[in-house]
């Protein structure tokens, strides 16, 4: 056994005066009170689209039984599909003159998606847990577009129309496969 110390010592955080600010100058034209609001609003956003994308790979590594390959493909597919979202959102963040948040560490302490069950492995769990994180997130995205409406961000407004009706599609797929009557 190696008694010596680790080279890696942990980094604590340091009040400095380089630290970035939390809005960065811009000429977009949305007037920066707005900005600010949206920036918090589309970082919410960022938090809850990281964990769904997280929440997919679960279910996609760990569903089993009979229904095993098409659940196990589904997912992988959704949540490359949600992928995009993360990358779009967060731009979204950055091109008002924000911060995009997006560590991991940062989406668990602010998403507003239920914790996953870390336990199922049956697919008809994961198709309700799936279903359940995917509808929440529909939700939320839907619930941001009148709130960017509200803020006169009409782009913003429309990214998120077009992310709710990507992620109402994945619902319906995810739900098929428990809405067959017997």
């Amino acid at each position: 056994m190696n008694n010596r110390k680790s080279n890696h010592a942990m980094k604590t955080p340091t009040n400095s005066t380089t630290e970035a600010p939390t809005m960065y100058e811009t000429e977009n034209d949305i007037p920066k009170s707005a900005r600010a609001e949206l920036n918090t609003l589309i970082n919410q956003r960022l938090a809850d689209v990281i964990d769904l994308q997280l929440q997919l790979k679960q279910a996609h590594w760990n569903v089993k039984g009979p229904n095993f390959i098409g659940l196990h493909e589904l997912f992988d597919k959704i949540a490359e599909e949600v992928e995009s979202y993360v990358d779009e959102i967060a731009e979204r963040v950055v091109q008002l003159g924000g911060i995009a948040q997006g560590t991991v560490r940062m989406a668990a302490a602010r998403s507003r998606l239920e914790e996953y069950p870390p336990t199922i492995a049956d697919g008809s769990a994961h198709v309700e847990a799936v279903a359940r994180a995917l509808s929440t997130f529909g939700r939320e995205a839907r619930v941001s577009i009148e709130e960017a409406n509200a803020l006169d961000d009409a782009d913003t407004a429309d990214l998120f129309t077009g992310v709710s009706r990507g992620i109402d599609k994945w619902l319906w797929f995810v739900e098929a496969h428990s809405q067959a009557s017997t």
